[in-house]
């Protein structure tokens, strides 16, 4: 049974670290790279990508879901490490906005299945709300923030000062949403 066990959390670690290379050539060349390039900056052979991901659509939505995981279990973790709730927002948005920015043609390709994308944007926001919301409770009660901050108005606010990032080099969304951040805190 233990090694069972072993080879589960080996193959979801090898699953993890074969989406996080899939992840870093999307954003490096797209999400219509060849599976050769993700394959080779994960170390594995093309047919375990196709054996985890039959199709290009599969490891797309792999993918989008492990970065949502990654925002999501990284919320809690900053809170639990980071000085003050307020530096955990802020460094929680910060990589909020990574994820944002990051994914671009991610959603493109993902919309051309609407059901697909709708269950994905569900779980977008079911994982992603609540995280964002204890973190701006956390804030609020320890009197950094004003209290009337709703996580769904924080997020679209923030994927709305995201969009357009990767066609504009002159535009830095992260300045633009670390000065809402800013904005945020209570005045002394």
């Amino acid at each position: 049974m233990n090694e069972a066990r072993a080879k589960r959390a080996d193959a979801r670690r090898n699953e993890a670290s074969l989406l996080d290379a899939a992840a870093a050539v999307f954003v490096a060349s797209g999400v219509d790279a060849p599976v050769r390039d993700i394959a080779a900056k994960a170390g594995v052979g093309m047919g375990t990508i196709y054996r985890h991901f039959p199709t290009r659509a599969d490891l797309i939505i792999a993918v989008y879901r492990h970065q949502i995981e990654a925002c999501a279990v990284a919320g809690p973790a900053l809170l639990a490490t980071s000085p003050s709730p307020h530096a955990a927002l802020g460094r929680w948005i910060e990589q909020f906005v990574d994820f944002l920015v990051t994914k671009h043609g991610l959603a493109a390709v993902l919309q051309s299945d609407e059901t697909g994308f709708e269950a994905l944007h569900t779980y977008f926001l079911d994982r992603l709300l609540p995280v964002c919301a204890a973190l701006l409770a956390a804030a609020a009660e320890s009197g950094e923030i004003r209290a009337d901050v709703q996580a769904y108005e924080l997020l679209r606010g923030v994927g709305n000062l995201c969009i357009g990032a990767e066609n504009d080099e002159r535009y830095d969304p992260r300045r633009l949403v670390s000065l809402l951040v800013a904005g945020l805190k209570r005045a002394a």
